[in-house]
């Protein structure tokens, strides 16, 4: 659910900061003196697989290849989760627009849901406040804490509003010249009245002999850690790798009838593939 690739994370894919399309850096500087080029587009393949929302016993599961897109300007940015305006930028903080998405499921697919509405496929979008922490490695490892809050929509449903999720995170980067570029995030999943009730909520004229009425609880729907690695194959190919744990213990909605295991797993592999690039770099 949100927050993973395609992004996404999107994902998220999305889905996201937390999507693994949206945090892959396009390439790793091997020297002090590297620019990154203004822009860059190519083409990702990617198989992705995630629980149908936290909670879910039953998985979504994704196989294709995506066109993708990056432009570095000094405000406007697409790259690494950053969509849109990037209002400030300084060496302790930056203020951008963050976008994330998630898989969709059909009811039908999921046994406790059967009768219920599908869940479209969710993309998610608004600000994200980034804080940067002191670097412990003289750059080869940077940590920051980040706040991203989304409005959530629901693109089989003609952008309909599902409400809006909250998602604070700590957040290491360790790029290893020459090597892998890794990132490790820890952090949260909250959720408003209408968001819970997207994935928690049981209507009682929905409701059966094996699923009860429930009404769901604004607040924590998940803890998570997160891990995405990706490395140089050559100039213009990258491989990746990303994988998630969420929890969904000691959260609000643990007791809908809904939610059928405390934990659950999000994965994504594949490879990115630059196509072509500006000769001009950013100016950050």
């Amino acid at each position: 659910m949100v927050g993973l690739i395609l992004m996404s994370a999107t994902a998220s894919i999305y889905a996201q900061e937390n999507s693994v399309t949206s945090q892959l850096a396009p390439e790793q500087a091997e020297s002090t003196n590297y620019v990154e080029p203004l822009w860059e587009a190519g083409v990702l393949g990617t198989g992705v697989s995630q629980p149908a929302y936290p909670g879910a016993e039953e998985r979504a599961n994704l196989l294709l290849p995506l066109p993708y897109m990056i432009y570095r300007g000094k405000y406007l940015r697409i790259d690494r989760g950053t969509v849109g305006v990037r209002a400030i930028k300084t060496p302790r903080t930056e203020l951008d627009v963050g976008f994330a998405a998630s898989l969709g499921s059909r009811a039908d697919n999921i046994e406790v849901r059967r009768g219920m509405d599908d869940l479209g496929i969710l993309l998610e979008f608004g600000p994200r406040l980034k804080i940067n922490l002191e670097d412990l490695s003289e750059g080869i490892q940077q940590s920051r804490i980040q706040f991203a809050l989304r409005g959530v929509f629901d693109i089989n449903d003609h952008l309909s509003y599902h409400g809006m999720a909250f998602e604070p995170a700590w957040v290491n980067e360790i790029t290893i010249p020459e090597s892998w570029a890794t990132t490790i995030s820890i952090g949260a999943l909250l959720g408003n009245q209408q968001l819970v009730d997207t994935f928690y909520r049981v209507p009682p004229a929905e409701a059966t002999t094996t699923r009860p009425a429930y009404n769901a609880q604004s607040g924590l729907i998940s803890t998570r850690a997160s891990i995405l690695s990706s490395r140089m194959i050559n100039r213009d190919l990258r491989f990746f790798g990303y994988l998630r744990f969420d929890s969904v213990a000691g959260a609000a909605n643990h007791d809908s009838p809904l939610v059928q295991r405390d934990n659950g797993w999000s994965a994504a592999i594949g490879l990115m593939w630059t196509l072509a690039r500006s000769e001009r770099g950013a100016n950050d």
